[in-house]
């Protein structure tokens, strides 16, 4: 009996073990990195896993932490960083932190214009190792095996000179001609050798010259200092800044607050496109949902009458569109909505002609009509399952006293069939507005949010949608990757559908509160 107890206590030792291995791997990376936040999460979730699994007390938590620390790292984690991202001035040109753009802007240099200059042959061996020798005009060589260059006497043994006096090999490293250079010269360009308190570096195919730094930073007076024309620059806002205004690429990440919010409400030309895109968004998610509904009611109607023959087989079928992946359906409408060879307007232009020929994907109008019709297609049997579903509960009695009482059809439908039916499907259509609202897969494959509005501020096509508007704003702006900015439309984003969630927990209770009164 103690044996199977010892042997799985000395698999979970040995399981934690390796585990922890991984994880002090890991918290070296990111604290060498600087990933502070992400490397005190790593220790944290790693020592709450080793007191769960080896305290008896904690048992209970074995079942509750490994989805918490999901939990954490894939909602929690995501959310506080965007909210970050949002305060920052993160985009192109400013994704490092300051510590690296300094590291980075120091290492580059420049060729003084009466520095040392040197003749260069190179030698490569069998394993693809590198001796380079200089000469100067003096005739004085230096040799170099790694990152420094030493002096070389003309007698040295280990060169092998040919009959004209040229040196041919050193060693085992055998000399490259011609084409064979050029094999090399990307590993030599990134290569800065050290010569006394100078460095040498590349410079031609078949010549080495003397390189400075170009830049300095002094840490105490926080500038950066052009060591060539003794220009200092001063850090605003992320980017080193002279005094006349020049600045200094890359720039550095730094908190601006709330200023990213504050540029989507003052800045015109964001504010019209934010305005713009968000009422197609309502717009959209509202007509996808009510047309979606509408059809699905009327079809889950006409399905549920027990007269109809054949009503399972057209059940299975009507359910087809929900049942194929929604990127291969919209990525089909796409080809069949194509203005020039799509075959619905092929079959309008035999109907009506020339008059037939519909711009599907260049005017804005008949673009935002074919998105609509596609989502219908795409979500309709999802209504007309949860109708199926809320019209089986409805009591037939019902209807047969409301035909008693000489209810017509439409009094039956807006009387009996909608009311009891919202009581279980109304926080299903909120639901359905709350993904519907965030449906980025059918705008991006179908339009990608275009065609294009002109003189928009951002990309902003005149199909966009908020997400789709945020993805364009982050990946393909004019004005190169702005993250930030689209990381704080994320965030009003995530703020809408939490209100639309709140929403929908009031109005459930409310439902049920009905429910329970009738």
């Amino acid at each position: 009996m103690k044996r199977p107890g010892l042997a799985s206590t000395l698999v979970k030792i040995v399981l934690l073990c390796l585990l922890d291995a991984v994880a002090v791997w890991g918290v070296i990376i990111l604290g060498s990195r600087g990933s502070y936040a992400l490397l005190g999460f790593l220790a944290v979730g790693t020592l709450l896993l080793n007191f769960v699994s080896l305290s008896k007390r904690a048992y209970p938590l074995r079942y509750l932490l490994p989805g918490l620390i999901f939990l954490f790292g894939m909602v929690v984690y995501p959310i506080v960083y965007t909210v970050y991202i949002s305060t920052t001035n993160t985009q192109t040109g400013h994704i490092l932190t300051k510590d690296q753009v300094v590291t980075q802007l120091e290492s580059r240099t420049y060729q003084p214009p009466d520095g040392l200059h040197f003749a260069s042959t190179v030698f490569q061996d069998e394993d693809g190792q590198l001796v380079v020798i200089l000469s100067d005009d003096a005739g004085a060589m230096l040799v170099a095996e790694e990152l420094e260059f030493l002096p070389l006497a003309a007698d040295d043994p280990r060169l092998e000179r040919d009959g004209e006096g040229r040196i041919v090999a050193v060693g085992d490293h055998v000399l490259l001609e011609g084409l064979a250079v050029f094999s090399v010269l990307s590993e030599l360009e990134t290569r800065r050798y050290t010569y006394g308190t100078t460095y040498l570096q590349l410079s031609g195919i078949e010549e080495f010259r003397e390189v400075v730094p170009l830049y300095a930073f002094d840490e105490g007076r926080n500038v950066l200092v052009d060591l060539r024309s003794g220009v200092e620059y001063t850090p605003v806002e992320g980017t080193f800044t002279a005094p006349d205004g020049s600045v200094v690429e890359p720039g550095f990440r730094v908190n601006v607050g709330a200023r990213n919010y504050t540029d989507i409400l003052s800045d015109e030309g964001i504010r019209s496109d934010f305005v713009r895109v968000f009422t197609w968004t309502i717009i959209w998610a509202l007509l996808s949902v009510v047309f979606s509904f509408a059809l699905g009611l009327g079809l889950a109607m006409l399905l549920n009458d027990p007269y109809i023959r054949g009503r399972f087989f057209y059940r299975s079928v009507l359910i087809v569109p929900y049942a194929i992946p929604a990127f291969i359906s919209a990525l089909v409408w796409l080809g069949l909505f194509n203005t020039e060879a799509g075959a619905i307007n092929r079959i309008l232009q035999d109907l009506f002609g020339a008059a037939g020929k519909v711009p599907w994907l260049q005017d804005p109008i008949w673009a935002k009509a074919m998105l609509i019709f596609v989502n219908t297609w795409l979500t309709f049997p999802y209504m007309m399952i949860i109708s199926l579903g809320a019209l089986q509960s409805i009591p037939g009695g019902i209807y047969e006293a409301a035909r008693i009482d000489g209810a017509n059809g439409f009094q039956r439908l807006t009387r009996i069939t909608l009311p009891l039916l919202l009581v279980s499907t109304a926080p299903l259509l909120i639901g359905s507005f709350a993904f519907t609202f965030n449906n980025f897969t059918v705008v991006f494959l179908m339009t990608g949010g275009r065609p294009p509005v002109l003189g928009a501020a951002t990309p902003a096509g005149a199909t966009d949608i908020l997400i789709s508007w945020t993805y364009r704003i982050a990946f393909q702006g004019v004005r190169g990757n702005q993250l930030a900015l689209a990381s704080a439309i994320a965030v009003i984003i995530f703020v809408i559908i939490a209100t639309i969630s709140a929403i929908n927990f009031r109005f459930t209770k409310a439902l049920e509160e009905v429910h329970r009164g009738v």
